[in-house]
């Protein structure tokens, strides 16, 4: 089930402004919500009832009851935050602290997003693929090749691109059977979302890895898997965001590798005996 705190979070730059006022009395102030009928919360939040039932279909929640009981399940896990960021007045110690609590934040705030039956589905179509498509530009053009590395070990015949105009290429002869995954943090960018939809109008099955939100990627994939990262210190860098999209790569891997183990196991084998004789070589 995804924690709903983290997804009423990561959803802040969309909002209207009844629902941005909502949202941040709900973060400030859970543990009294999920006590307040719904007057009150209208009330504390300076707000209609209607606008408090709207904010729950936003969240695409039944109803105001949900909400409480999704926010109560949320407080129960207790889960640590990070505080703070890397400072002037850091010291090497602090700074491999931070870093390392950063990333792991960054992985638990996905596992708590992360929805079982999208997983189910994207292992589904990539364990039936003919063909896997991973496209992603700068940081997420990493991700896209380290997920490439990962499935040619288990025989199954894929590409990463980053060079956009071979990702169009790529796309538009696609084919039913066919998956093309778009990765893009931000769930904006351009090329990503054009390619992934040249591939899905070709006939392709279409997967998209970005963070939380309704952003174009995530409107345009058939399937669709989140990562939570704040993003607050050097964002240009791409550290928690990245390690959060390769921990999402390594579970579909593994999952995938586990659905087809009987194939796979012969197939891990040869690759891990062809890098072993490698490596005498040198």
């Amino acid at each position: 089930m995804q924690d709903i705190l983290v997804a009423i979070k990561e959803l802040e730059p969309s909002y209207k402004p009844s629902e941005d006022k909502i949202a941040k009395y709900i973060i400030e102030n859970a543990a009294t919500v999920v006590e307040l009928p719904i007057n009150e919360l209208a009330k504390a939040c300076n707000t209609s009832e209607a606008s408090i039932v709207r904010f729950c279909k936003t969240l695409g929640l039944k109803g105001f009851q949900e909400l409480k009981i999704r926010i109560a399940a949320s407080l129960s896990r207790k889960g640590k935050k990070l505080d703070g960021g890397i400072t002037d007045d850091d010291n090497i110690a602090d700074v491999i602290q931070k870093i390392a609590n950063f990333n792991k934040q960054a992985i638990d705030s996905t596992i708590s997003l992360l929805d079982v039956d999208s997983i189910n589905d994207a292992v589904e179509a990539l364990s039936n693929a003919k063909k896997i498509d991973f496209y992603g530009v700068a940081a997420s053009g990493i991700v896209a090749y380290d997920a490439m590395q990962k499935f040619l070990r288990i025989n199954i015949p894929c590409t990463a691109y980053q060079d956009t105009h071979i990702q169009l290429t790529s796309a538009a002869n696609l084919k039913k059977g066919d998956v093309a995954f778009g990765i893009s943090y931000s769930g904006c960018t351009k090329e990503i979302v054009e390619a992934i939809k040249v591939a899905k109008e070709a006939g392709a099955t279409t997967i998209s890895l970005s963070k939380f939100g309704q952003f174009p990627l995530v409107k345009m994939a058939d399937i669709n898997l989140f990562v939570s990262s704040e993003e607050a210190m050097f964002r240009s860098a791409a550290i928690a965001s990245r390690i959060a999209q390769l921990s999402v790569i390594d579970m579909l891997f593994i999952l995938v590798a586990r659905k087809k183990y009987n194939n796979v196991v012969n197939y891990l084998e040869n690759t891990s005996q062809a890098l072993s004789m490698r490596k005498i070589y040198k």
